[in-house]
């Protein structure tokens, strides 16, 4: 049985294994914790982490923001969702997307919102099976 719950600031290490995979631009432990609790956190993200007995690190984990904007209302983004290829299949992401939506409804938010790229069509069906919807294209333009 997994154990979800928020990870402190102090704890943001234990996402690191589980984020590489899916962030594999992350070269260190060390930037990654500069990134999300030197720049990140103070934008309001927050990590949850899904916990397996006996593993000292998170299996899978989920960062997410809220905001606000015309077009959604007050909403909660999840920049990211993975769970570590050798514990997939064993219910963590389903818990981190239930955890997901009870902390949107909680904070009062309307909507829920997350970008997949094109190719992830795995996780395009996980999000389609847990009530998501495809209602926009997302565009973008690399800049600088």
């Amino acid at each position: 049985m997994s154990v979800i719950r928020e990870l402190a600031a102090g704890e943001t290490a234990v996402a690191f294994d589980a984020m590489r995979e899916l962030r594999t631009d992350l070269e260190s432990v060390d930037e990654f914790v500069g990134r999300v609790n030197e720049v990140q956190r103070r934008e309001g993200y927050r990590l949850v982490g899904s916990f397996e007995p006996d593993v000292d690190h998170a299996v899978a984990v989920a960062g997410f923001r809220t905001g606000h904007a015309l077009a959604f209302d007050h909403y909660l983004y999840v920049d990211d969702l993975v769970t570590m290829k050798a514990h997939r299949r064993r219910g963590h992401a389903d818990a981190l997307m239930t955890w997901l939506l009870e902390e949107s409804e909680r904070l009062g938010c309307s909507q829920l919102h997350l970008d997949s790229a094109t190719h992830r069509y795995g996780a395009h069906a996980f999000y389609l099976s847990h009530g998501l919807v495809i209602p926009s294209f997302h565009f973008a333009r690399y800049v600088g």
